[in-house]
């Protein structure tokens, strides 16, 4: 029987459905769509708040992601209709740095809020987290409790497109790095050679450069510490390829109580 971990990598369970509403086009088009769709969400974009009210008017959105600066209304008056309209996870962008548009952003409802430019790898993990907090069932009051959270293995969470590492920290995964870890978890903590992973991540191995195997397998790495989620325990198996271990082994020499 495959482990949660393993389920979660081959179960192809809806993907997070966003919102995004930026008046820029380009900024909208050229990079938000299109990167946050590499992290495994399906994105729709609008560049007036028009534009929004009439795609919820056929469509279902788990999350809207929203600039404060739109031409035809304030993102602040937006997030305020939605938040009054439905329960929508709400991030807002902004380029003005100032505490002002912070605090009326959450104010209305908002559920987080970053500054712009924003970085693309901490705008998924902040949406991979809200959806986490809309799907608990003690969102709200008790969801906000000094209750410690119990620590446990590493994990993937929201279909695989989320690592989660024993501390809570999420790190959101491209297309690449999603394949990769659940190549490596769904080997239960052996050894995966690097022909195996490269087949998984191509179409044609001839065409595949193995270096990139290299850099992804680097990037991960330095993407967990950054993210102050400490060492991730992605292994280099000499001769063999690599290994992701989910927890400590236990040691079996220790002296029982």
């Amino acid at each position: 029987m495959k482990d949660s971990s393993s389920i979660a990598c081959s179960d192809a369970a809806h993907a997070l459905q966003l919102a995004v509403l930026e008046d820029d086009a380009e900024l909208r088009e050229s990079i938000l769509l299109p990167g946050l769709r590499d992290f495994g969400f399906e994105a729709t974009g609008a560049g007036t708040a028009a534009e929004l009210y009439r795609h919820m008017l056929r469509q279902r959105f788990d999350i809207v992601v929203l600039d404060i600066g739109l031409p035809d209304e304030d993102g602040v008056t937006v997030a305020r209709h939605l938040r009054e309209l439905s329960g929508v996870g709400i991030v807002m962008l902004t380029g003005n740095r100032g505490r002002r548009d912070h605090v009326r952003a959450l104010e209305v409802g908002a559920d987080a809020y970053l500054s712009k430019p924003v970085d693309l790898e901490v705008l998924a993990a902040t949406l991979h987290s809200l959806r986490r907090r809309l799907a608990d069932p003690r969102h709200g009051d008790a969801a906000n409790d000094d209750t410690p959270t119990a620590i446990t293995a590493w994990h993937m969470e929201t279909d695989g497109w989320c690592l989660i590492a024993p501390n809570g920290t999420s790190l959101a995964l491209t297309a690449p790095e999603r394949q990769l870890m659940c190549s490596l978890i769904e080997a239960g903590g052996q050894p995966v050679s690097r022909e195996t992973l490269i087949g998984a991540l191509c179409s044609n191995v001839y065409d595949f450069d193995p270096h990139r195997l290299e850099m992804l397998v680097y990037r991960l790495r330095r993407k967990s510490t950054d993210a102050g989620a400490g060492p991730l325990p992605l292994l280099t198996s000499r001769g063999n390829g690599y290994l992701f271990v989910c927890q400590p082994q236990q040691d079996h020499h220790a002296p029982t109580a």
